[in-house]
């Protein structure tokens, strides 16, 4: 057994905690950006106890706002440029995974300069970025817990995350309270997420016995927790679940990476906008179908927490709980068609070579198109 395991994230957990966030971010700077969606934190309230605690603790701050779901490019740039244009020494960003995500590349461009696209295909390298501080409000993508920042590039529509620890958080308060305003869709989509996190990290091939550990435990978090949540908003302790589960997959993907069905979603949403974790939920049973064979212990694993019983019936297993949750979708009811396959299946292989080779059987680029055909 030779592994290696380096996550240095601070975790504060618990039901009302959110608002210790000013106190955290006063730790480490005197002026905030503070980074954000357009509407959720505003409609529900987060937003101004958010702003009250950092002023609280002491801080100035500016407010960049203008995040949306797939974050691109571009707009980490814009927020980076606010960031120094305004003097602001710290980061902290309040919403879900899309808005976390920016505010980890905003808190990176912020004091690097050059092509953020060089630094998301590793031809440059930093170590260094503003402090970050980060409050989710959906139990799904687990961004709190890793150093990657999922990034859409406007002008090609290559979807892939820049990665490195400097964009962990100097520490992330996890306040079920704060996802327990999410719709049912979104709950939904969101928790299917985190499943797929800790599956493929549970199937990566480059995993290791900390990072199963953790897998194993979110995914039966989830298959305990996530339609209690979908069915009754008002159950704490299954949303504290799927909160815990959440990063717990975040965390491990941070190690063990991605596999396959994100490989294959990210050209999907990265080309049309889907929505993440409905584009998983139309991929991720068929690539199951298709790869059980080759990880047939594991695959059997996953089936039996999902209430299943064989390697053969986990596509089948996760099926179940997709229409459960009523998120049992394919492609074309997103708006993919049979001519954007070609160019998903090579972009695929470009943006996604990692999460192709750490699945448990490599598909070639044609395989790779023969699944979003199945997918449609």
């Amino acid at each position: 057994m030779n592994f290696n395991y380096n996550l240095p994230v601070n975790l504060l957990f618990g039901a009302g905690r959110a608002v210790e966030a000013g106190a955290l971010t006063a730790q480490y700077g005197k002026k905030a950006l503070i980074v954000t969606g357009r509407n959720s934190t505003k409609k529900t309230g987060l937003l101004d106890k958010m702003t009250a605690s950092v002023k609280e603790a002491g801080l100035s701050y500016e407010l960049f706002d203008k995040v949306a779901q797939n974050p691109l490019t571009t707009t980490a740039i814009e927020g980076a440029e606010l960031a120094r244009e305004t003097g602001c020494d710290v980061v902290l960003g309040v919403g879900g995974g899309s808005i976390m995500d920016c505010a980890k590349a905003i808190a990176f461009l912020a004091v690097n300069e050059g092509d953020i696209n060089d630094y998301i295909f590793n031809r440059k390298v930093s170590t260094k970025a503003l402090p970050i501080i980060l409050v989710p409000t959906t139990c799904g993508t687990g961004s709190e817990g890793n150093g990657f920042a999922v990034l859409t590039n406007p002008d090609n529509g290559d979807k892939k995350s820049l990665r490195c620890n400097a964009i962990v958080a100097k520490a992330s308060v996890i306040d079920p309270e704060c996802m327990m305003t999410m719709p049912k869709g979104i709950l939904a989509s969101v928790g299917f997420d985190a499943l797929c996190h800790c599956m493929e990290a549970y199937l990566s091939k480059i995993g290791q016995p900390i990072t199963e550990a953790l897998s194993l435990s979110g995914m039966k978090l989830i298959a305990e927790n996530l339609l209690r949540a979908y069915e009754d908003e008002t159950d704490t302790d299954a949303f504290s679940a799927l909160s815990l589960a959440s990063t717990y997959g975040g965390m491990v993907i941070h190690s063990a990476g991605v596999t396959l069905p994100h490989g294959m979603e990210h050209p999907a949403s990265g080309l049309k906008d889907i929505v993440h974790g409905k584009g998983l939920a139309a991929l991720t049973p068929v690539i199951c179908d298709e790869s059980y064979h080759a990880a047939p212990e594991k695959y059997e694993v996953i089936s039996k927490i999902l209430g299943g019983s064989r390697a053969a019936g986990c596509g089948d297993s996760i099926r179940r709980l997709l229409e459960k949750l009523n998120l049992n979708l394919n492609l074309s009811q997103q708006g993919i068609e049979e001519k954007d396959i070609p160019w998903m299946a090579e972009n695929c292989m470009k943006v996604s070579a990692a999460g192709i080779a750490n699945h448990p059987r490599v598909f070639t680029r044609e395989e790779i198109a023969e699944l979003y055909r199945k997918a449609l």
